[in-house]
């Protein structure tokens, strides 16, 4: 560990979850680091426990034994016991994170969601797999939520890790403001980019808000000759058509050549998050059956070989 870290601002940052040994998002192996907050509102999304930048209380109902351990540690009053003697949570009461109530089950019904982290804090976990990064040429991978909504940690993590000689990869929605993603570009060596719709309208009714800015990023990325390879979530009926995907070669298509441009991923949908909705009292938003099959994947797969885009099927 160098001595370049006395000179680390230590801002500090809002996560969720940091996943070691990480395979798919980036090069080699992998540590993941997962921001809190998110500015889009996907129906398939995930990680609903990063959508929030505060402190959220996830509550596993069938592991309770509404034993009401929990309530009078709470110093906010987010929990309760009803008159049918079963454990509810308020869900207008902010946690302050605490994690009394947490500590106290002894169930583990309960977890609170989120964490303030340093920029020391997180490259001491970081630098723990230097060895593994050194032996497959991983490193570390930002992720959310969304990590460009706190950029200047995210800046004064990726500068220090690279200082001390660890690839730095974002994945990222792309909905920020330019400087801002032009900030973080200094210090990241590949950007995994989501690209979602090309249709705006439809992009607003599945996530929340337009793509003219999302696409406007991209191509400043790639002009400016910073690594992009493109993450396409695939779902059937939203953006699975050969029509869909002709646009998206087509948007694509004067980057082709680019050396920094590091072609295509796709992202089969899967449901692994939903119990994660109800653990948080939200309602999942994304009705009826949207997976696609293999044989569904390897056809988007075929129309975008076609136009010799390098392209992968990302299965986890």
């Amino acid at each position: 560990m160098s001595n370049k870290k006395a000179a680390v601002i230590e801002r500090k940052a809002v996560i969720f979850n940091i996943q070691k040994y990480n395979m798919y998002d980036g090069p080699g192996i992998r540590t993941m680091v997962f921001f809190k907050g998110c500015p889009l509102r996907c129906k398939w999304c995930s990680n609903p426990e990063g959508l929030e930048r505060k402190y959220q209380v996830m509550f596993k109902r069938n592991s309770c034994t509404d034993c009401g351990a929990c309530v009078p540690v709470c110093p906010v009053g987010i929990h309760s016991i009803n008159q049918e003697g079963k454990h509810v949570i308020n869900r207008e009461i902010d946690c302050i994170g605490c994690r009394k109530c947490e500590e106290i089950c002894i169930e583990s019904a309960l977890s609170i969601v989120g964490q303030v982290k340093t920029v020391s804090e997180l490259l001491e976990i970081i630098e723990e797999d230097t060895a593994f990064y050194e032996m497959s040429g991983g490193g570390v991978t930002l992720s959310g939520g969304e990590v460009t909504m706190q950029p200047e940690f995210a800046t004064n993590l990726l500068m220090t890790c690279k200082n001390e000689g660890i690839n730095t990869a974002i994945e990222t929605c792309g909905y920020t403001k330019l400087e801002d993603i032009l900030q973080i570009a200094q210090f990241t060596d590949l950007f995994l980019f989501d690209l979602k719709h090309m249709d705006s309208e439809k992009h607003y009714h599945f996530t929340g808000v337009r793509n003219e800015r999302i696409l406007d990023n991209l191509k400043e990325l790639l002009e400016r000759r910073y690594n992009v390879q493109i993450r396409m979530p695939l779902l059937k009926g939203v953006n699975d058509g050969q029509e869909d995907i002709e646009k998206i070669v087509k948007f694509l298509m004067p980057y082709k050549d680019y050396k920094n441009f590091k072609g295509i991923d796709l992202l089969p949908y899967h449901k692994l998050g939903v119990n994660k909705y109800n653990q948080l009292d939200m309602e999942y938003p994304l009705k009826g059956e949207v997976s696609l099959t293999i044989e569904d994947l390897e056809r988007v797969e075929g129309w975008i070989k076609q136009y010799d885009f390098p392209v992968n099927i990302v299965r986890h």
